[in-house]
């Protein structure tokens, strides 16, 4: 009883300022239904045979886009998230305000399956990369943030967080684009007769604000150090044997730490840009059901405790004591993962989010809407965000109660 009663006053919450917010159905699906109950009323003369077609592709895009990471807006301690951004497979970087969706459902519409998700109409769509966009994060907390993204076109682009709460959604929709701040491109190798190499994808960010540094895990094995005042690189990390899927910044230690496609997950001094640890999870592995690759790796508040998840493993590493705590055993590939004080927060490659102890015990599961999914984030007050296949969206209240699900649109 109490958890329900807490779903409800949060909902009330978030959704006391969007009340006079405009509906989320997009036009599309406005249009459709508009056609659907003429032809039930038995006049055919309104049919617009190129609509219809326009909106069965759009539906059809919709849903074979694939959500690679959501991100909460910066927001005061103690207060609700007011906005979430996804990246997505199609480049677009979409911004949803979370008071409108939540305002705009009936009760117990955000439990719904995915095949009867409605689309949401988002804030702002940018169009971000040429391919999928992979990560997006925040650098700096208050209103003068940066919104980044990057992509498998080799880009890390930033967005004035305030541009864009302020831009026209008709503008966007049309074509127009709003400019980023920053335009960060992965350097290129040269090779025989000095031919230079396609630009390596960035796979994942993370932001050192104090540092003023901007950290990427590329495809060519090596993480850069960005300085985002001078738009320079000024470390390259050189070590990998295969491209890096992931990357957190250790502040506290001056470190970086990555994971990657060759089994390991290395600790970097920032300063000398060396390798100064080797952590290989699959080490003592034989069983044929492991992965070698390190998929995602996450770092608790204390930057003590490391989590990496490779395949249908999960493994806790005690950094100070450069030793492993526990090894877990998933029943899909764990696809991300995160820290929630003490315990961890892990999704993959089933509809479900997984709780877990730093010793490795299970502590809950709460069924999720997408099928399989690429990314989990979470809030300081405790909302959680699941996104993945499909292009669904499952925010999830700190009481494990579903706060809302819907659809993300591909950008036209």
């Amino acid at each position: 009883m109490l958890i329900r009663q807490g779903h409800f006053e949060l909902r009330a919450q978030l959704s006391a300022t969007g009340s006079s917010l405009p509906n989320t159905f997009t036009a599309s699906s406005r249009r459709f239904e508009e056609m659907k109950m003429e032809s039930v009323e038995g006049d055919c003369r309104q049919w617009d045979e190129d609509s219809y077609r326009d909106s069965i592709l759009e539906e059809r895009e919709s849903h074979s886009l694939t959500i690679f990471r959501t991100v909460f807006s910066p927001s005061p301690i103690n207060q609700n998230p007011k906005f979430i951004v996804a990246a997505s497979s199609d480049g677009s970087i979409a911004s949803y305000s979370l008071s409108s969706l939540i305002s705009s459902l009936p009760l117990g519409f955000g439990n719904s399956r995915a095949q009867n998700l409605f689309a949401a109409e988002p804030i702002c769509l940018l169009h971000g990369h040429d391919g999928p966009a992979y990560d997006v994060k925040f650098y700096g907390d208050g209103e003068d943030s940066l919104l980044l993204s990057c992509g498998d076109d080799g880009r890390i682009r930033g967005w004035k967080w305030m541009d864009v709460l302020e831009a026209e959604q008709d503008n966007l929709s049309q074509g127009g684009l709003l400019k980023p701040q920053l335009d960060l491109a992965n350097p290129q190798h040269k090779g025989p007769w000095g031919a230079l190499s396609p630009i390596p994808e960035t796979n994942a960010i993370t932001v050192d604000t104090q540092a003023g540094s901007i950290y990427a895990a590329a495809g060519d094995s090596c993480a850069y150090c960005w300085d985002v005042e001078k738009s320079q690189i000024k470390l390259t990390f050189k070590g990998h044997a295969g491209y890096l899927h992931s990357i957190v910044a250790r502040s506290s230690c001056n470190q970086i730490i990555t994971g990657s496609e060759d089994g390991t997950a290395r600790i970097w001094d920032c300063r000398t840009g060396k390798c100064t640890q080797v952590i290989e999870p699959g080490k003592d592995k034989k069983s044929r059901e492991f992965f070698s690759y390190v998929s995602c790796i996450s770092l608790d508040a204390s930057e003590k405790w490391l989590a990496c998840g490779s395949g249908r493993n999960l493994s806790v590493w005690n950094l100070s004591a450069s030793e492993r705590i526990s090894g877990i055993s998933t029943r899909a590939c764990i696809q991300d993962i995160c820290f929630d004080d003490n315990q961890i927060l892990a999704v993959g490659a089933e509809s479900v989010l997984s709780r877990y102890d730093i010793n490795g015990a299970m502590l809950s599961q709460i069924q999720c809407v997408p099928r399989s999914a690429f990314s989990v984030s979470l809030h300081p007050s405790g909302v959680i965000s699941v996104a993945g296949y499909g292009g669904v969206v499952d925010v999830i209240s700190q009481f494990g109660s579903h706060l809302c699900s819907f659809r993300c649109q591909a950008y036209k």
